[in-house]
């Protein structure tokens, strides 16, 4: 029975492959501007798709600012004038010298980068003064993520000091708060409002003292509709674009559709209970627990039992009809590491393979 995933000329597609379907992206770029219209307000993140196409289609869509974790998806984001561009990832060591030489090599682009101390920003203010630019910062705030940043109400002071050197401008306040992510959107929106809250009144004494009022960017999509409702901050979902089975478990308020799934075969059948696949650890993103790193649209009942490099063992029921070379489409249950674990993605329109993109920000480095 043909389904929105089913491919026609499936026979002519090597396995695994990650296969994207178009429409279905631009379709959660349309439910992403339903959440929030004013397209000035959206940063998505692009390290979820690290490909030029997608980014093209979310530029079409009017969106013109973006968020990354690397130079090389900076890069990317620049090799197609996409006008700003924010380093959401502190700069420390050659990273900083990188960055300048992608400031100075792409002049249309607008680049920024995260700062949480006064060691980093010394190193990038010599960096700047060194290659004879500006380098434009956001303060990275630890809002309970407690992975990177400054709590808020230190943070005034690195905002002072920032301005104070030569090469670096202060421009807003970073502050990713992913650690919201309850099934229950009230628990979830309780912690994310207390969190901005510590923001904006960091927000409000900056502009007080200095009279400078810094853009705030914020959010990822497990807090994207309580983000979604202010007026502002920019808002930086990055997995919407192609959404994942993890997510669509959890958060059942954000009605994104799958625009991503593994294609895989049956390898073989040690048993009649015993499924063999070709989706090893190369393939799907594998730092989840195991029944929780693919979902089989078409085999919803196939139990994981067992995964290494090059095969996923599924369990099935007695006298199931599975055979050798049966095709399995599965949705990740965490699309963004899987992205990267491939060096380009099947493009599929109209049920049919119709071409690939290459995934050019799974480098490390493009050309800087």
């Amino acid at each position: 029975m043909e389904t929105w995933y089913t491919l026609n000329n499936v026979d002519e597609l090597d396995s695994p492959a990650l296969v994207v379907f178009p429409e279905r992206i631009k379709e959660n770029i349309r439910i992403l501007k339903e959440f929030v219209p004013d397209s000035n307000r959206l940063r998505p993140h692009v390290k979820t798709n690290k490909c030029a196409e997608v980014c093209q289609l979310l530029m079409d869509a009017g969106i013109s600012k973006f968020k990354c974790a690397t130079i090389a998806e900076a890069e990317m984001l620049a090799m197609l004038a996409a006008p700003d561009v924010l380093l959401a990832y502190q700069p420390v060591g050659p990273r900083g010298v990188r960055l300048s030489k992608l400031i100075k090599k792409y002049p249309s682009t607008q680049f920024s980068c995260l700062i949480d101390n006064e060691g980093t920003a010394c190193e990038l203010s010599a960096t700047a003064i060194k290659e004879g630019i500006d380098i434009k910062v956001f303060l990275d705030l630890n809002v309970g993520m407690n992975r990177t940043g400054i709590i808020p109400e230190k943070a005034l002071s690195l905002f002072k000091y920032c301005q104070s050197l030569t090469g670096i401008v202060p421009i807003g306040l970073h502050a990713y708060d992913g650690h919201h992510n309850a099934a229950d959107l009230a628990v979830r929106t309780k912690g994310c409002d207390e969190g901005f809250l510590r923001v904006e009144s960091l927000q409000k004494e900056i502009a007080l003292q200095t009279g400078v009022t810094p853009t705030i960017v914020t959010g990822g999509n497990t807090t994207l509709s309580i983000h979604a409702k202010r007026k502002n901050a920019e808002c930086s979902p990055g997995t919407f674009i192609f959404w994942d089975y993890g997510y669509h478990k959890l958060f059942t308020e954000l009605h994104f559709v799958f625009a991503a799934l593994l294609v895989t075969r049956i390898l073989s059948k040690p048993d009649d209970e015993t499924i063999c696949i070709d989706l090893g650890h190369k393939s799907v993103a594998s730092e989840n627990p195991l029944d929780k790193r693919v979902h089989f649209l078409n085999a919803p009942e196939l139990r994981p039992h067992g995964h290494s490099e090059e095969h996923l063992i599924l369990k099935a029921e007695k006298n199931n009809s599975y055979k050798v070379g049966d095709i399995l489409y599965g949705v990740p249950f965490h699309i963004c590491p899987t992205v990267a674990l491939h060096e380009s993605v099947v493009v599929a329109e109209n049920n049919r393979v119709t071409g690939s993109w290459n995934i050019v920000a799974r480098k490390r480095k493009i050309s800087i």
